[in-house]
């Protein structure tokens, strides 16, 4: 008897259909997903993991006076 032959008379075909259909809508929902999406924000979410957390401030201070006692 071959694994082929208890699978498929296990009754458990179903399930491989069902996990197939299953995948198949996940996998275009992500393409769509993907395709959806706009340039900017795909940029800003793959600069997140280098990110610290802290917005960069520009400084806008006038130019700091040496004073020589």
């Amino acid at each position: 008897m071959k694994l082929s032959d208890i699978m498929g008379n296990s009754g458990l075909v179903l399930y491989a259909e069902i996990a197939l259909v299953l995948f198949l809508v996940v996998f275009v929902a992500i393409v769509v997903r993907i395709l959806a999406t706009r340039r900017s924000d795909m940029d800003r979410h793959a600069r997140l993991p280098l990110d610290d957390g802290e917005r960069p401030v520009k400084e806008n201070h006038p130019a700091k006076e040496n004073h020589h006692d």
